[in-house]
């Protein structure tokens, strides 16, 4: 079962790391949902951690990685801006490359609240 963490409440401009459990060789993704909107694609990292893929909104600002020796994945998120605000949702496939499509992924935590004070 995935378990992410790291969410809270941040000024704009500040930064978060979120964490999340990695089960293997898994491909992995961030997706976040606002209130009222649909879930979104953040960000997406294949096995063994060569390739990545970001949505446009936060190329620059977010970087996703893994450490498989600690069977973790982390979204580092730098100059966080109030439009950032959301339920941030770590998912995982058996597949281990990298998707933006949600439908894509088999498996998803619980999901960790992050928002962004003005």
């Amino acid at each position: 079962q995935l378990q992410a963490s790291g969410g809270g409440l941040v000024e704009a401009g500040g930064s978060l790391r979120l964490s999340c459990t990695a089960p293997g060789r898994y491909g992995m993704a961030w997706f976040r949902q606002a209130p009222g909107k649909e879930r979104d694609f953040v960000a997406s990292i294949d096995w063994p951690g060569r390739k990545t893929l970001y949505a446009d909104f936060v190329k620059g600002r977010f970087t996703i990685s893994r450490s498989d020796a600690n069977h973790m994945v982390y979204l580092q998120m730098n100059s966080l801006k109030l439009e950032d605000t959301a339920v941030y949702f770590c998912a995982a496939r058996r597949n281990a490359g990298i998707y933006s499509r949600s439908d894509r992924f088999e498996f998803w935590g619980q999901g960790t609240q992050v928002t962004v004070s003005s």
